[in-house]
């Protein structure tokens, strides 16, 4: 929900000295900020809309108080969108960019606004009615993914954007890595209540792929993190700042894991309503493969990570719950989904 004028009084940003930077450096013209209005303010990032003239933009800036690697993530969500520019991807255009420490204290950018619905917030009446509609959206995410894959970072500037070597191999000890670290939380069950987590994890060693095609990742490629138009058009994929170089397979395994067949959930089931209308499983795949020419032999193994590791990351926060530091009903929700796709993981192996 956009938050009015009043919300930003207290926020931790010198719009005036952003302005002044945008006049002097942006070119984006000697104007004023207009009507600036929060969209997001919370621990990620500051999300703000204002006019400047007549054109809308966006600024995204770190939080109030910035994690360590603010700064690095806002950085590269800068180098991806910079390098996606001209390309058939969709997403948000750069009008002006600062890493210049001076300005803010933290590094900043300003994109041009895009105008749509985020549909796991809500629809609006013609996409609610329309399945017609709700098809074209899933299609338009494969259609987009497969344009993804399609870029040569190199080409595109990114040869530095991520280590290539021994990518897949990486992502067992990676993740199982991460789901250790949170021994740290005093009070956390601690893995067990997962279930076999070293059943996948070693399923996944011994499964991985013997080679890939490498490519960008935009790393939560899911309907969420994607802008819509009334007519189902995809007008943006938005939230860069996981995006890395690897498989762009990884990306698919992660839609794939989230998205229903008709009536039929999933695990972590995209949030949207209705479910009916959305292409099938076997469409997004199919449409996936035609558009980026690339083989799927081994999608199975692409599910299961996706399965592992998102679950891993979830039960993060049911431990940060369990020692205080987060709400707990958020916790115990997010533990259920971390679970469930555990336990979906272990079902794609049984069936492989």
């Amino acid at each position: 929900m956009t938050r009015t004028n009043a919300d930003i009084s207290d926020l931790p940003l010198d719009l005036d000295a952003i302005a002044i930077w945008l006049r002097e450096h942006g070119a984006m013209g000697d104007h004023q900020m207009e009507n600036p209005r929060l969209l997001a303010g919370g621990s990620q990032n500051i999300v703000l809309r204002f006019g400047w003239g007549g054109r809308d933009c966006v600024l995204r800036h770190p939080p109030a108080k910035p994690r360590p690697n603010s700064n690095k993530l806002l950085t590269r969500e800068i180098r991806v969108l910079s390098a996606l520019e001209g390309s058939a991807v969709p997403h948000p255009h750069l009008l002006a960019t600062s890493t210049d420490l001076s300005v803010t204290g933290t590094v900043f950018y300003v994109m041009e606004a895009v105008d749509g619905f985020n549909p796991t917030v809500e629809s609006p009446v013609a996409v609610r009615q329309e399945p017609a509609l709700r098809n074209r959206m899933g299609l338009e995410l494969m259609d987009a993914l497969a344009a993804l894959s399609r870029i040569d970072p190199v080409a595109a500037g990114l040869s530095d954007f991520g280590k290539l070597d021994g990518f897949l191999e990486r992502q067992v000890a990676r993740w199982a890595s991460e789901l250790d670290s949170y021994g740290r939380f005093e009070g956390w069950d601690g893995p067990a209540a997962l279930g076999d987590v070293g059943s996948v994890g070693k399923w996944l060693t011994d499964h991985c792929p013997n080679a890939m095609q490498p490519g960008i990742i935009h790393g939560d490629y899911h309907i969420g993190n994607g802008i819509f138009g009334e007519d189902g058009q995809l007008r943006a994929v938005v939230d860069w700042e996981m995006s890395t170089l690897g498989d762009p397979l990884v990306d698919l395994g992660r839609i794939l894991i989230s998205w229903p067949d008709g009536k039929s959930v999933r695990p972590h089931t995209m949030r949207v309503d209705p479910l009916e209308g959305y292409p099938s499983r076997s469409e997004m795949v199919a449409r996936y493969a035609e558009r980026s020419g690339r083989r799927l032999d081994d999608l199975p193994w692409f599910e299961v990570l996706a399965c592992y590791k998102l679950g891993l990351i979830l039960e993060g926060s049911h431990a940060r719950a369990q020692a205080g530091l987060a709400d707990m009903a958020t916790g115990q929700r997010l533990h259920a989904s971390a679970i469930a796709l555990l336990d979906e993981a272990r079902k794609i192996i049984a069936d492989v």
